[in-house]
């Protein structure tokens, strides 16, 4: 699964989008996925993780 944050595990929502004319088509809101360098002791590893695991400072990037 490509846009999933491998840290959160949090995907794209699906919803409607709605017209003027009130027509209800399927769509998709996508998160905000950044690839970040993350080191673990002498490793590190290449991730995706979202905006908001990012702002909540358990993830330290390299």
């Amino acid at each position: 699964m490509a846009r999933v944050c491998q840290y959160c595990g949090r995907g794209p929502a699906s919803g409607n989008s709605v017209s003027h004319s009130n027509r209800h088509t399927r769509r998709r809101w996508l998160i905000n996925l950044h690839n970040v360098r993350i080191n673990v002791g002498e490793e590190s590893f290449r991730v995706k993780v979202c905006a908001r695991c990012l702002k909540s400072g358990f993830i330290r990037k390299a």
